[in-house]
């Protein structure tokens, strides 16, 4: 596997997962947000997982946003 197959890979068993709790709790999982945390890892890890479908993420620090995030964006304005 690629590390974008890996990356996409892992996203899925999670989101399966939260479907599976939800389905537990009575809940809906689109009502359920999977927030990827993409600090410290580089660009091309970030671009896989939006490739696999991931549209939040978290940042610990400004700093490291403003340099990643206006060029995704660009790409994926989603």
């Amino acid at each position: 596997m690629t590390n974008q197959e890996d990356i996409a890979h892992s996203i899925s068993q999670v989101r399966n997962k939260i479907e599976d709790a939800a389905r537990e709790t009575s809940k809906l999982p689109d009502n359920i947000s999977l927030c990827a945390v993409s600090k410290t890892f580089p660009i091309g890890t970030i671009q896989a997982a939006i490739a696999a479908g991931q549209r939040v993420f978290g940042e610990n620090r400004v700093q490291e946003a403003e340099v990643k995030w206006p060029n995704l964006k660009k790409e994926w304005p989603d």
